[in-house]
């Protein structure tokens, strides 16, 4: 007997274990869904931009307050979202963070006036701040580390597509009803995915009673805050005095940034930190950052800067700009799950080198645009970037994660994201900053608003296709690292 059960292969048995348990798929896939939303949300105002711009009476470098402000809400809210995650836990996180996305949503279709909407915009961030830590700290403690470049993939289509969608739905929108009916079309979503929440999510990861450090959330609000706020303030200095200069808030906010990683230091000792940045120690895990953040630089100056061009210097409206980019936004879709499975056989390197070369050559296209060139050009940049794109998220999230101890899951979570606005923050600053100033200075020599806005883009297209060089080196730094995944709760 003994020695016939020895005979016994033990293979089917592996299959049996590696599967998800029903629960855990179903709690990924209302994460995802749920994300895409509120991402989806994050870049609708692009191209909504002009028709708020028109109804408020505002400049452009007031209007980018409606993508920024949300930005810099999301610098703030993110590095929590560690602490705030291990206390909550995956049921009392998710529904906090669409009960805020959905009255956030809720606020910004009625609102009257300008500050009412852009405060709407910082309530909406909140919960948006909270859902994308939440859904890579969930797949990552219930997904085996050999699946987890096709479940990441998912994760990649919901960082990259649903911003990339954001203005073709939103050119839809805007131009057969209106701008307000943006969020209109998103609030019953939002609120269905919190009925659906409150209903069917269960805790999947373990929870931790931590301390919350007061000081900690002061200094982190002022450090990524200040950052951010400072980097926003470029563009509408570049376009008129301002009574603060940009410095000042990013000087500060470099200083307060100092305090706040001496404060972690000192309490991670005793695992009470608000941000543990022992993730940066992990391997791995500070390449494929820097790679994912010069990318993300690149990614929101193309989603603020595109439909700038497209509707000013190109004559087009809403929904033709909004449309153009759709064939690039469906291919990365597409895209996400086959780069997934690739990543798991290959590792991140052949991957991700492609791609920052291919977001490169596409910056290169965007900067030959003019008044006059074929829209196939525009399609085509963008097809060329989405493909980069796509080649770029899924390696660089799934090998920075993919080193870090299971207890540090939602901490590596909220750092990416963090870096992830900063970097969102740091690209619309800069495509704003040089196309304004080279703007006034094309205006001031003779040129049209088309020519002279088309110039401004130019320049700041090319600069962007200069700083992915960086994420170019750094791309062949890469390389897979796998921990063993956490064990959930049930």
């Amino acid at each position: 007997m003994s020695a016939r059960t020895t005979e016994v292969p033990p293979g089917p048995v592996a299959p049996q274990e590696d599967r998800l348990p029903r629960e855990h798929v179903r709690v990924i896939a209302l994460l995802l869904v749920s994300a895409f939303v509120v991402i989806l949300n994050e870049t609708t105002m692009g191209v909504a931009l002009p028709a708020v711009m028109d109804e408020f009476g505002i400049t452009e470098s007031s209007g980018q307050w409606l993508t920024t402000g949300f930005l810099l809400t999301m610098a703030v809210v993110i590095p929590t979202t560690g602490w705030l995650l291990q206390r909550l836990g995956t049921r009392g996180a998710f529904i906090l963070a669409m009960s805020l996305f959905t009255a956030g949503t809720f606020l910004a279709a009625i609102a009257p006036v300008f500050g009412l909407l852009v405060a709407a915009r910082v309530v909406q961030a909140t919960g948006t701040a909270i859902m994308m830590p939440l859904l890579m700290t969930t797949v990552m403690s219930t997904v085996p580390p050999h699946r987890r470049g096709r479940v990441m993939g998912n994760v990649s289509l919901v960082i990259a597509v649903a911003p990339a969608l954001g203005p073709t739905v939103s050119g839809a929108v805007v131009t057969s009803l209106g701008w307000r009916e943006v969020f209109w079309v998103v609030l019953p979503i939002s609120a269905l995915s919190l009925l659906l929440g409150a209903l069917l999510v269960r805790d999947v990861a373990n929870r931790a009673r931590t301390r919350l450090d007061p000081l900690s959330v002061v200094l982190a609000a002022g450090a990524f805050g200040g950052l951010v706020y400072g980097l926003s303030a470029l563009g509408e200095a570049a376009q008129h005095a301002m009574a603060v200069s940009p410095a000042v808030p990013l000087v500060a906010g470099s200083m307060i940034l100092g305090l706040f990683v001496w404060r972690q230091i000192v309490l991670q000792r005793t695992d009470a930190a608000l941000l543990d940045l022992r993730v940066f120690r992990a391997q791995g895990f500070t390449i494929g950052l820097a790679v994912m953040a010069v990318s993300m630089i690149a990614m929101f100056g193309m989603i603020i800067g595109l439909p700038l061009v497209l509707q000013r210097a190109m004559g087009l409206d809403a929904l033709t700009a909004g449309l153009l980019m759709l064939p690039g936004g469906l291919l990365m879709g597409l895209l996400g799950p086959v780069v997934g499975r690739l990543y798991d056989r290959v590792g991140p390197r052949p991957l991700a080198i492609p791609g920052v070369a291919a977001v490169g050559v596409a910056m290169l296209l965007f900067a030959s645009l003019a008044p006059t060139s074929p829209l196939w050009l525009v399609v085509a940049g963008h097809l060329v970037l989405s493909l980069g794109l796509a080649f770029i998220f899924t390696p660089t999230f799934t090998s920075a994660l993919g080193g870090l101890k299971p207890t540090l899951y939602s901490h590596g979570s909220a750092a990416i994201t963090t870096v992830q606005q900063l970097a969102g923050a740091a690209g619309t600053a800069l495509f704003v900053a040089l196309l304004t100033l080279r703007k006034v200075t094309l205006v001031d020599g003779g040129a049209s608003e088309a020519e002279a806005t088309a110039g401004g883009a130019q320049l700041a297209f090319t600069v962007a296709a200069v700083v992915v060089v960086a994420a170019l080196v750094l791309a062949t730094r890469l390389r897979k690292s796998e921990t063993p995944a956490a064990p959930a709760t049930h």
